[in-house]
């Protein structure tokens, strides 16, 4: 299955997004946070840099519940003002 390319708007959300994550990530580290959302120390890497922009749902809600940080906080400054 071939992936289509994201766009710049999807690029720009996913690295948002993880500067989100590792903000709310603190001074835990990657392989804490990781393990204890159920996910390996590489994805949540991937995420946090952006080369993963559009992550599963349910691996958001995850990280979400293990960093204490709300879906609505992260859909909402996640998301670019429309131009």
């Amino acid at each position: 299955m071939v992936r289509p390319p994201l766009t710049p708007e999807e690029r720009l959300r996913g690295e948002q997004l993880g500067g989100l994550l590792r903000q709310a990530r603190g001074d835990r580290s990657i392989v804490e946070v990781a393990t204890a959302a159920g996910m390996s120390a590489e994805t949540l890497r991937k995420i946090e840099t952006g080369r993963i922009a559009t992550p599963a749902f349910f691996t958001i809600a995850s990280l979400a519940d293990v960093l204490g940080i709300s879906l609505d906080r992260l859909a909402t400054r996640s998301t670019p003002a429309p131009t």
